[in-house]
């Protein structure tokens, strides 16, 4: 029989030791090859930080999937693990901005990338990525909405602070444009949009899930095609009031044209290629307005805000169920298996990581 010094130290032993999905590099035929696989790791092996997290949740991205996948060199340290956002539960801190107890959420700051994210059962991060999960907001819708309703959010305030400085407005007849809107950003831009009283029109590539955008919020949806050459010319007819464009490339070229005169474009997607083949015109002769949504290195000033924002819309039971619609959860353990599908474009919506089961 086990003495009551033996059970101490074995609960202390279980206490310090987390499950994670750890990625490991090797060389197959003078190539790198990247392989993840679930382990049992221990607090001392964590990166240094102020603050120790039990994980609950985090998210399937298409930034993870690259990182599964070995693809675009976006980790160069091995062992590493993976999971670009969390959402848990403060075990211990050296800061006194956070206790025991408190919930906290992390997106960006290249965690999953430069620093070891969020598949895994236990993170320990700096105290200045984080950001208190508001009272509206489970840990589990946290991570539902993720790096990619953070984006979209972030990128409707931007566009709203724009036509609060007198750009153009995002009434019916100067619609909000969402391109890519069967993605994780494009189908949170939708809620936070529609939520916000705009009339959504969604361009997608899949025109079977048209009802499924229409009962997240959006009033029309259109057919990617309408919108993925690049134009002839330089000004199209005046469409669009507003854009949060997650695709770029030719669709980003074709969007600038068809803005109204003053419209903005908030683009945080590169899906459609890095590459912008416009010109001048459309910010010179109708004033519109292009900006960048950085969500990885955002100031926490900001961060808070985006959150706020988040924490009011999901107040509303309304909101929270179309996002609850939209949100599908799986085990840690089978992350690695999905990866080739969010590549693929075979997941829709957003996928939550259980992290703590």
């Amino acid at each position: 029989m086990a003495s009551a010094s033996d059970s101490s130290a074995t609960q202390d032993n279980a206490a310090s030791t987390f499950n994670a999905l750890l990625l490991e590099q090797t060389e197959v035929d003078g190539k790198p090859r990247v392989s993840a696989a679930m382990t049992e790791l221990n607090n001392d092996q964590l990166p240094d930080g102020d603050v120790t997290i039990a994980v609950e949740h985090s998210t399937l991205n298409y930034k993870d999937g690259m990182i599964l996948q070995g693809i675009g060199r976006l980790v160069r340290d091995y062992p590493h693990i993976p999971g670009v956002d969390l959402a848990g539960v403060v075990e211990a801190s050296d800061d006194s901005r956070y206790s025991p107890g408190d919930r906290v959420v992390l997106t960006g700051w290249r965690v999953g990338e430069v620093w070891w994210g969020g598949y895994a059962s236990r993170a320990r991060v700096k105290a200045d990525w984080l950001v208190p999960i508001p009272d509206s907001v489970s840990n589990r819708q946290a991570m539902a909405v993720g790096t990619a309703g953070f984006t979209a959010m972030q990128a409707l305030m931007a566009l709203e602070e724009q036509q609060s400085s007198g750009q153009a407005s995002l009434e019916a007849d100067a619609p909000l444009l969402v391109t890519g809107a069967s993605g994780g950003v494009g189908s949170s831009a939708i809620i936070w949009g529609a939520a916000a009283g705009h009339h959504v029109v969604a361009s997608t590539g899949r025109p079977d899930n048209a009802d499924d955008l229409l009962a997240l919020g959006a009033a029309e949806v259109i057919d990617r095609a309408e919108l993925a050459e690049n134009p002839s010319r330089p000004l199209l007819g005046e469409r669009w009031g507003g854009c949060i464009d997650a695709v770029g490339g030719d669709t980003l070229a074709h969007v600038l044209a068809e803005m109204r005169s003053g419209g903005s474009v908030a683009a945080c997607g590169l899906a459609g290629g890095n590459q912008l083949e416009s010109t001048v015109i459309p910010f010179l002769l109708r004033g519109v307005n292009l900006l960048g949504i950085d969500s990885v290195m955002c100031p926490t000033e900001r961060r808070v805000q985006v959150w706020d924002r988040i924490g009011a819309a999901l107040s509303d039971d309304a909101v929270a169920a179309k996002l609850e619609t939209m949100t599908s959860e799986v085990a840690l353990a089978d992350v690695a298996a999905l990866a080739p599908e969010i590549l693929a474009g075979q997941v829709k919506g957003r996928t939550v990581v259980n992290t703590a089961g």
